[in-house]
């Protein structure tokens, strides 16, 4: 962005010279002395033409000198005029030139902040990993931090920087980039969609809190912004609240093609809204957030895609648990669309270390399934409050993305929640 406005600048400048320049050369004293060369050219030539009429005869003497006496006190008169000192006449050329000076640079300016987009100016979201590098090694990344540090006002290096850590799914770092970006960028709904759903990610994939403050100003800047209606919707289904989350996702549905994937998943989203919605208008509410008591003892060799492993407790932690502890152990979708978890298995703290399995048969809603996913996480926590929402001071463990069908995944449950 910084080489936008230097060339806009240059350029500027450039049309400054050829409108300024031509104005302020149009000067009064020029004028003048052209004036006054022209009349001394009509007395030169008036004067010839009384020596020409004196030699052909066609002048007596006496009318000669007379006219030729005339000529002189013009001529005086003029000199006279020249020297005297006149106060120089306001230039409208150079008021003129002085004025486009200010304006033309100040309305340039004006125009573009109305009328102009700045997320142009950044790297595009649609296929990001190919239109500008990212950063995966720790040496390039510490660099770029180091130089943001000394010019914080550069959005092009906080975009690349929290595209790099989302790369690496270094959420929190990533988080903290979109943080600086919208600061400097605060009227791009992307960006504050994108910030909304790096955050969640960050904070145990929770779309509730700051998440639906960064969602909301989102839509207040573009109302038909597919990627905070996808992320507002689910946080309202989150919540309980699906007459939110059916309204956003109709805004949604218009603006996907009918017959594509996401389409049909969204169609399947709200029938499912729908259906708590009327459930929890006859007294019977469904929390969008509860697993069926059935998916605990999933049946075997469920249809589907397959995912097993083993769970098992960090030593450090040992002693921050009690053996009635629930476990819950979770699959969700690699990527930041933050919807519920794909599938989910009800343990306790005595049964670990342990080997599992996810499959179809443990989804918490009937569109969303392991089968219908090519990459997951695996999440492994130990629940104070026996809910599957994290809590601060819970335990946990968390994979990177693997394949839904994968064998032999490992999950070692050794961090805090905070």
């Amino acid at each position: 962005m910084t080489l936008f406005w230097i060339i806009c600048a240059a350029l500027l400048i450039v049309a400054l010279l050829f409108v300024v320049l031509p104005l302020w050369r149009k000067t009064g004293k020029n004028n003048d002395v052209l004036r006054d060369a022209a009349n001394l050219e009509i007395l030169r030539d008036q004067s010839a033409e009384l020596d020409a009429d004196l030699r052909n005869g066609m002048l007596t003497q006496d009318a000669y000198e007379q006219g030729k006496r005339e000529l002189q006190a013009r001529l005086l008169e003029e000199v006279n005029t020249a020297e005297q000192p006149v106060k120089p006449p306001r230039n409208p050329a150079k008021i003129l030139a002085v004025a486009l000076v200010f304006l033309l640079p100040l309305s340039s300016v004006l125009l573009y902040r109305h009328l102009g987009n700045t997320m142009a100016l950044l790297p595009q979201q649609q296929g990001a990993a190919g239109s500008f590098e990212i950063l995966r090694s720790e040496a390039s990344l510490q660099k770029l931090e180091k130089e943001l540090e000394k010019r914080p006002e550069n959005p092009d290096g906080w975009w690349m920087l929290a595209r790099s850590y989302t790369e690496l799914r270094r959420f929190p770092e990533a988080a903290r980039a979109y943080q600086h970006l919208v600061e400097l960028v605060p009227n791009e709904a992307q960006l504050w969609a994108s910030y909304a759903d790096i955050y969640a990610m960050a904070h145990d994939r929770t779309l509730q809190g700051e998440v639906i403050k960064f969602l909301d100003k989102a839509l207040a800047l573009d109302a038909n912004n597919m990627t905070a209606l996808a992320l507002s919707g689910n946080s309202a289904m989150e919540r309980g609240d699906y007459a939110a989350a059916i309204n956003h996702w109709q805004k949604l549905i218009g603006q996907l093609p009918p017959d594509s994937q996401d389409a049909q998943m969204i169609l399947r989203g709200i029938q499912q809204a729908h259906e708590f919605l009327a459930s929890q208008k006859d007294g019977k509410a469904k929390s969008a957030s509860t697993p069926p008591a059935k998916a605990a003892q999933p049946k075997p060799g469920a249809a589907g895609s397959q995912l097993s492993g083993k769970v098992s407790l960090s030593p450090a932690l040992a002693g921050k648990v009690a053996p009635t502890d629930t476990v819950f152990i979770m699959a969700r979708a690699a990527e930041g669309t933050n919807m519920p978890p794909l599938a989910a298995l009800r343990k306790q703290v005595k049964d670990l270390p342990l080997q599992f399995t996810l499959d179809d048969s443990m989804a918490m809603q009937s569109q969303l399934k392991l089968s219908g996913f090519d990459q997951v996480v695996v999440v492994a926590r130990v629940s104070k409050s026996g809910t599957p929402k994290a809590q601060p001071g819970d335990l946990q463990g968390v994979t990177g993305a693997v394949k839904s069908g994968a064998k032999d995944v490992n999950v070692v449950i050794d961090s805090v929640v905070q």
